[in-house]
């Protein structure tokens, strides 16, 4: 193929994984009623890590030690990820957790000018405000608190930027796919963990048809599917347009959730909701797409 018809291909990939991330946010919600955190997050990965690996099956040849201590640390970040956000998403919208977890690529400059002191520019901090206040919409009661599941949420969040800032560093000359595996492997073990120590749960449940259907889509479609898409799609894109392609996530999930779960979705909210895609859109485009190239 050519590099016009794979950028193309990319693309599609990329609303793709966009697509059926944003869906999973509405299933958790339902199947986080019969399991517990730990354990949903320990089930999702342990299925989908050989998944991953089986796909990455001609990239072990390249496999060096030290992936084990780059994809740990890397691992235990995106754990921090699907944690505070599986458990933000007990108390909150699926909506709610949908939008919120889209701040990531607003905090991302910021985390790095804190650890690496890269000054964020103008768009960066435009963006910053115009999040802030569309999570002020989305997330202050009229007594102006923030719920558990918000707070968490933007925890997750903030877990989101320091591991796309980890991946970047500690990815760097190495395998994406082979990094991946050692990534998803930890999370697995770091659920494993917290459920056995924290849960309790009967594995009888999960024959369930109305459970079977939303655990096997987690496991296959938004951890192993997923991630294989937005790996090759991020080869063949731009780093600033495939982010914003992944960030519509939060678009796909909120419709989703409104159409299917019966979300509220009251003015209010969605000035929060445009809000936060702007800031979005302002991080990762500076809005550059106006202007002509000279």
């Amino acid at each position: 193929m050519s590099d016009k018809t794979m950028k193309l291909l990319a693309k599609l990939l990329l609303f793709a994984a966009a697509f059926f991330w944003g869906a999973s946010f509405m299933l958790m919600k339902g199947a986080l009623d019969s399991i517990p955190t730990g354990y949903l997050i320990a089930i999702r990965f342990t299925v989908g890590t050989p998944i991953v690996a089986l796909i990455s099956l001609k990239h072990w040849k390249y496999f060096t030690p030290d992936y084990l201590w780059r994809g740990g640390l890397s691992g235990l970040l995106l754990f921090g990820v699907y944690w505070a956000q599986t458990v933000g998403l007990e108390t909150t919208t699926p909506s709610n957790n949908a939008f919120l977890s889209a701040v990531y690529c607003v905090i991302v400059p910021f985390l790095g000018w804190a650890l690496f002191r890269e000054r964020p520019d103008r768009y960066n901090l435009i963006a910053a405000l115009l999040c802030i206040a569309g999570v002020g919409l989305v997330c202050l009661t009229q007594e102006l608190t923030i719920s558990a599941g918000d707070l968490f949420t933007l925890l997750g969040a903030v877990f989101c930027a320091a591991n796309i800032i980890a991946v970047a560093r500690l990815g760097r000359g190495k395998d994406v796919m082979l990094l991946t595996v050692a990534q998803l492997t930890t999370v697995a073990l770091c659920a494993w963990i917290l459920a056995l120590t924290t849960e309790t749960f009967r594995f009888s449940s999960l024959a369930r048809p109305e459970l079977l259907a939303p655990i096997l889509y987690l496991c296959v479609m938004a951890t192993a599917v997923c991630l294989v898409l937005m790996n090759v799609g991020l080869v063949w894109s731009e780093p600033a347009p495939a982010a914003l392609i992944l960030s519509l996530e939060a678009v796909f999930g909120v419709i989703l959730a409104v159409i299917f779960y019966g979300d509220p979705l009251t003015p209010r909210l969605l000035a929060g909701f445009a809000l936060i895609f702007l800031g979005v859109l302002c991080s990762e485009t500076k809005f550059s797409f106006p202007h002509r190239p000279t």
